[in-house]
């Protein structure tokens, strides 16, 4: 019997596109309305994921870890379902996080930079936890294209040149990936005659010859899709100019952006290529692990070569995909399950960090002329009245130390130096890579092992060097530093992101325990089948009283 909790995966879709709906039909004179509808919808989604991740960890409401909704109660492979598993719920309250912190920093100044931002930011959120949820490849395309499509107009959000033109490159970028996402849907559904994941796990262990052939050449054009928007290498050239121009609110909501390809990747291979697998375990593992350590390569190398905090933020944001990729290409549980602890750990970081520049920068006398002149070029076009320029937000005291501490937070969890999150992660994927059953997998080998363990230390080494040189710059060059006027409704994201990730390290116990069992699910696609599969219908109303 469907138990009414199952209600909540709709909602973590359906709220998203309610709201964003009725915000258009709301004037953009009347933001603060829409501010707090979006804020209030934010909290409600946060509160759900949050539920959900309890009770799939506790395995009392869904005995099985696995929650399932048949949309229009049409049952699996037939019709549309929603799928909900550790994995998908910690996803699911990254996103939340991520998009609280985010719009909370928005309303302070940038969601008046341009018209429609609250929509666009629902309607993302609509995308992103559809992605998470869905359990059909098909409806993954669908939520990726309402993911981007709501994307596209953000990135662009606050006009001016720089953001038209990286823009116009990230919507190419992902519109050509798009048109490979369904050539890759197609040669897979040509061959199994499903798109069903649950489906797929079921069938593609038994298809051979020629099928088999055509079904590895689908996946293969697949993940092309997937890793571009991972952003490993040499697939990420539109990263660092997207998100560098992009506002500091909507490029830390981008982090999430990411780490979706990642997913996409880690939930389909896993259950169509699964390492337990017999006849052809090893297909594409290899390439995850070359991949993500050239993108560890090119991320470290980026981070050594960069002066700009926007670009720092960038290289390190796709450091922490080439770390997760190659992770995810070793095959292991225990190296999977500490990926998924660096995942959170970096992502929230990278996340603070993108909120932190633009008050790092009115420190200084240009970054504050920058500041002065982009709230004058948003009051000419009309984006900004003048009365709600002046004050949003609190003043609080001692602005210094706190842009001085969260930065130095920022570069140890960036760096994974100890004693935070982001060196406990690391630590925690380094000693499963250098146990045996790290290494299990065909196709991983000693020099595999050795470069991963070499270019983990040397981009943390990287980072440490980029950051403290610019941080050096910020904090002890400038003579004529302005003291800036920060806001509670711009520091607290801040403080809420980087909170968070001291408190992992405090629970880093419990925490890797909900990695390692959402890890252990992953790995085992037969369950994931079973209890898709079999979720039966809810009976009529005339069912229930015959």
């Amino acid at each position: 019997m469907t138990s009414p909790m199952d209600h909540l995966l709709v909602l973590m879709v359906a709220l998203p596109l309610l709201v964003g709906g009725a915000m258009l039909l709301l004037s953009e004179r009347r933001r603060a309305l829409k501010a707090a509808l979006g804020l209030t919808n934010v909290l409600v989604l946060l509160g759900i994921a949050v539920t959900l991740a309890w009770r799939l960890n506790a395995g009392e409401t869904w005995p099985d870890s696995l929650a399932v909704y048949l949309v229009s109660n049409w049952s699996a492979p037939f019709g549309i379902s929603l799928v909900a598993d550790r994995l998908s719920a910690l996803m699911l309250v990254m996103t939340s996080v991520l998009a609280l912190a985010s719009l909370t920093f928005a309303v302070a100044r940038w969601d008046r930079a341009g018209v429609h931002f609250h929509p666009l930011f629902q309607f993302m959120l609509m995308g992103v936890n559809g992605a998470f949820l869905t359990g059909d490849v098909f409806n993954l395309f669908v939520f990726f294209e309402i993911m981007l499509a709501a994307s596209y107009g953000l990135v662009l959000h606050g006009s001016g040149w720089p953001r038209v033109k990286s823009g116009m490159h990230y919507i190419v970028i992902n519109l050509l990936a798009s048109s490979v996402f369904l050539v890759g849907v197609a040669m897979i559904y040509g061959v199994t005659g499903t798109l069903n994941m649950a489906d797929l796990a079921a069938k593609v262990p038994h298809i051979a010859g020629a099928d088999r052939v055509l079904l590895e050449a689908g996946a293969g054009v697949l993940a092309i899709a997937f890793l571009a928007k991972s952003a490993m290498w040499p697939l990420n050239f539109w990263l660092t100019p997207a998100y560098s121009a992009a506002s500091p609110p909507v490029a830390a909501i981008f982090a999430i952006l990411s780490k979706v390809g990642v997913y996409a990747v880690l939930r389909l291979w896993l259950l169509m290529f699964n390492p337990g697998y017999e006849g052809a375990p090893d297909f594409g593992g290899q390439w995850l692990v070359y991949g993500g350590l050239a993108t560890l390569a090119f991320g470290s190398i980026g981070l050594l070569a960069s002066q700009e905090f926007n670009r720092l933020a960038c290289f390190s944001l796709i450091v922490s995909s080439g770390t997760l990729i190659a992770a995810v290409g070793f095959g292991s549980i225990e190296v999977t399950a500490g990926a998924l602890f660096y995942m959170v750990s970096s992502t929230f970081a990278v996340a603070a960090f993108f909120l932190l520049i633009e008050l790092v920068e009115r420190t200084r006398v240009f970054g504050a002329n920058v500041l002065a002149l982009t709230m004058e070029a948003f009051q000419a076009e009309g984006a900004i009245e003048s009365a709600e320029v002046d004050e949003v937000g609190v003043a609080i005291p001692m602005a210094m130390a706190f842009l001085g501490l969260a930065f130095f937070t920022c570069a140890l969890l960036m760096a994974g130096l100890p004693p935070l999150s982001g060196f406990l992660a690391k630590f925690a994927i380094l000693s499963a890579v250098l146990e045996p059953a790290g290494a299990a997998t065909p196709w991983v080998t000693q020099g595999m092992v050795w470069c991963m363990i070499a270019l983990v230390i040397v981009s943390g080494l990287a980072a440490v060097i980029s950051l403290s040189r610019a941080g050096v710059r910020a904090f002890w060059a400038p003579a004529d530093r302005t003291l800036p006027r920060l806001r509670v409704i711009e520091v607290g994201p801040i403080a809420l992101l980087l909170g968070l990730c001291v408190a992992m390290t405090v629970a880093a116990g419990p925490t890797m325990r909900y990695m390692e069992s959402a890890a252990t699910a992953l790995f085992a696609p037969t369950d994931y089948s079973r209890g898709v599969l079999l979720t039966p219908r809810v009976p009529s109303p005339s069912a229930l009283e015959e």
